[in-house]
């Protein structure tokens, strides 16, 4: 008898981890499976960051931590936030989390109430869905096409919001998509919601590095919408630091607040040493990592090049991040080596299976056209993993 909460039994098991779950387990038999599914760099931390973190240890870095970070890290964070985005925030309104992912898992839980809709741009980051629902809210998707670098312009927010319309979460650069949002679409988005002065915006820029036309944009840049958005951000993308699980916001104080107090109940404050690590990773000029930007967009290039000799995927080109998100649809409804592809999920297995290439089904991500494909590996990986997909689609 199951006697599991219906909160979990209805929760979806994020894709991207079920996918590279899968990719170990045929590992584990022996197939040579070439992973394009996870959203991490494969680069190493950066070596001044982990000197850092060395000489927390030996500082005797070993407490618990404040709950909403270092005062040290705080400042860090509002000195990168001022340098990078022109955007002034105090201590108070500052939370460090441990990762991103708890940030807006935070938001959502001081946010939300039962039955308010968050307006989500699909394609969206795979967990965002989830986690509204699992605070109470109710997911609204506005599909967006290739056509448009699958942004939501300001005419599709304007009629998607309802009476119920509580938040706006999007993230830019755009995990799928490598999408990232201009000033001027920015701004007439916030044109939008200034007829709705009860909505509030996250915005998730964890990839806001990963950038290849320069000038990011956040939205709380807008004098008339600070107070109304949430500014998602950490190390983990532009830093390769995915495993040292530091996120932060900065906010409204009183959500700030909020933030705080709830995260004071489920995990209390972040990792000491990671914190310390990061301190010394936001001080640093930006240009101590754009090593790695140029490399993701030489093998951006690469990637989009060998899709394009593929019939019938149809890319466009991401502007940030590191993924391409083409579009599939035209393999739906046809058997190839006794499997009929149906949609993303079935053309996702069928790499796995067929060409050992390991991708994400676009369904996770509100695109049931696409599939999500990272090139955050070498570009002699990426030149296989296309070959491998060419010869099991032809």
């Amino acid at each position: 008898m199951n006697q599991l909460s219906d909160r979990i039994n209805n929760l979806s098991t994020s894709a991207t981890l079920a996918m590279a779950a899968k990719a170990r387990e045929l590992r584990a038999e022996g197939k040579d499976i070439i992973g394009l599914s996870l959203g991490e760099p494969d680069f190493n931390t950066p070596d001044f960051v982990k000197e850092a973190a060395i000489k927390a240890v030996d500082d005797n870095y070993n407490s618990y931590t404040p709950v909403d970070g270092y005062v040290e890290l705080k400042d860090a964070i509002i000195t990168k936030f001022k340098r990078d985005n022109g955007l002034d925030y105090s201590r108070s309104q500052i939370v460090v989390s441990t990762g991103a992912k708890q940030a807006l898992f935070n938001i959502a839980s001081v946010m939300l109430n039962d039955g308010d809709e968050v307006i989500l741009p699909c394609p969206y980051w795979v967990s965002y869905a989830d986690i509204v629902k699992l605070n109470g809210g109710v997911p609204v998707e506005v599909k967006t096409a290739i056509s448009n670098d699958f942004k939501m312009t300001a005419d599709q927010l304007r009629a998607a919001i309802t009476p119920k319309t509580k938040m706006i979460w999007y993230s830019s650069p755009c995990n799928p998509s490598g999408s990232v949002y201009s000033k001027d679409e920015l701004r007439a988005i916030a044109d939008v919601l200034q007829d709705f002065p009860n909505i509030h915006v996250v915005s998730d820029e964890i990839y806001e590095h990963i950038n290849f036309i320069g000038g990011h944009h956040s939205m709380a840049q807008f004098d008339d919408m600070y107070d109304r958005t949430i500014t998602v951000n950490g190390v983990s993308k532009a830093f390769a630091m995915t495993g040292w699980r530091i996120g932060y916001i900065g906010a409204p104080e009183w959500i700030a607040r909020a933030c705080n107090k709830m995260q004071g109940q489920v995990t209390s404050g972040a990792n000491c040493i990671a914190q310390r690590a990061v301190i010394a990773a936001l001080e640093a000029d930006p240009s101590e990592i754009q090593y790695m930007i140029d490399e993701f967009k030489e093998r951006r290039q690469l990637i989009l090049g060998l899709l394009d000799d593929i019939e019938g995927f149809k890319t466009n080109e991401p502007e940030g991040a590191f993924y391409v998100f083409p579009n599939v649809s035209s393999y739906f409804g046809k058997t190839i080596k006794g499997k009929t592809i149906n949609n993303a999920t079935d053309m996702s297995l069928f790499l796995l299976e067929e060409a050992l290439v390991a991708t994400v089904t676009g369904e996770a991500f509100g695109n049931p056209d696409c599939i999500r494909i990272s090139y955050a590996a070498s570009q002699e990986q990426i030149i296989e993993a296309v070959k491998r997909i060419k010869e099991a689609l032809s």
